[in-house]
């Protein structure tokens, strides 16, 4: 265990901390809104993950996992639903309504697996 340093500020000592590199892969949408819940809702998980240094690799797999899933799910959806490039040149204001819809329905599934829990 390496030992602790301390710089002196006013009456107080606060403790050298140096963070390691961090992955320079941008976060998207979902480990976003990951992030915001756990800060808002689950602020010892935050805590602790931030701590051990393992928010980011986190909000990283939660991102790649949610659109992993989005990306498997819309096609069944679609197909279920009967959207497809027929519809889309006959009624493209009803495949855009259809397709809208099946989106914020795999959102909706992402939000409650991955994001809240």
């Amino acid at each position: 265990m390496s030992k602790l340093t301390y710089t002196r500020c006013g009456d107080y000592y606060i403790p050298d901390l140096k963070l390691s590199e961090q992955p320079e892969a941008p976060i998207g949408k979902y480990g976003r809104m990951r992030q915001r819940y756990l800060k808002e809702h689950r602020t010892s998980l935050y805590s602790s993950l931030i701590l051990s240094e393992k928010l980011y690799p986190h909000l990283l797999e939660i991102d790649q996992a949610a659109y992993e899933r989005m990306d498997a799910m819309l096609p069944r959806m679609m197909e279920a639903a009967g959207v497809t490039e027929e519809l889309k040149s006959r009624d493209p204001m009803r495949w855009v309504g259809l397709m809208n819809t099946l989106k914020a329905q795999v959102e909706e599934v992402i939000q409650s697996e991955l994001i809240f829990q």
